[in-house]
């Protein structure tokens, strides 16, 4: 997704037998991924207890298959430019959200459990508000996941928020941004979101790449045009 940042030789100068050794490079690391079998549902929960208060790592969990996963910066970069976008959207478009960022959703007799990169209640959001804490046996599923993989492969999420009944998830992989609808149970990719109905998903890949090059309140701004002049009131 671009070039990464390298260590730049000092302005200043340096000995000539300085400047002729390598520089070393300064990476920004890609997402950590650590996965891990056979684990079990009590271990799980411990596991979640232990990091009630922290937003990293996060954790997926399937059938004893649990990935822990810690974000990179231009991870949490993207699920910011997506948490600013959703609500510039929802703004323009007079409707109300609820933004639940890495919230942990889980439900023992599914054995399985996800925490998403950012995530939204929208249609459903008059079930949620108030609520500390919410029972996926009872409680609705977020109306919108947001999920990436920079550069390492993870667990098939797309199944686990099937089984959830989540409606819609953004998914960028590879550079590559997809939206997937769920329609009988089963994920089907689509170009155009349901949730914000002319939202496409070249719409959002333009909207991501020009957000990577501006700050968050030129990236709000750029956000709220393409919505000014899509969705006229």
């Amino acid at each position: 997704m671009g070039v990464e940042p390298t260590a730049k030789t000092d302005p200043h100068g340096f000995t000539s037998d300085l400047r002729e050794q390598p520089m070393p490079s300064a990476r920004i690391p890609a997402e950590q991924r650590v996965f891990l079998h056979n684990v079990s549902w009590e271990t799980y929960e411990h596991i979640l207890r232990d990091h009630l208060d922290s937003s990293v790592p996060r954790f997926t969990f399937d059938h004893g298959e649990l990935e822990i996963m810690s974000p990179s910066a231009e991870q949490d970069r993207y699920s910011r430019r997506i948490d600013s976008l959703v609500v510039v959207l929802a703004e323009e478009r007079d409707i109300e959200i609820e933004a639940l960022g890495s919230t942990t959703f889980r439900r023992e007799d599914f054995e399985r459990g996800f925490e998403a990169d950012a995530c939204f209640y929208i249609r459903n959001v008059d079930r949620v508000l108030g609520k500390t804490e919410l029972d996926m046996r009872v409680d609705p599923p977020p109306d919108l996941v947001f999920e990436v993989d920079i550069t390492t492969p993870s667990l098939p999420k797309l199944r686990i928020f099937a089984q959830f009944g989540v409606p819609e998830v953004w998914r960028l992989k590879g550079g590559h941004l997809s939206i997937y609808v769920l329609k009988i149970g089963r994920y089907e990719q689509t170009d155009e979101s349901e949730i914000f109905p002319g939202l496409t998903a070249a719409a959002l890949s333009q909207l991501l790449l020009q957000g990577r090059s501006v700050g968050a309140i030129a990236w709000r701004r750029l956000v709220r045009a393409w919505a000014r002049e899509h969705y006229q009131k």
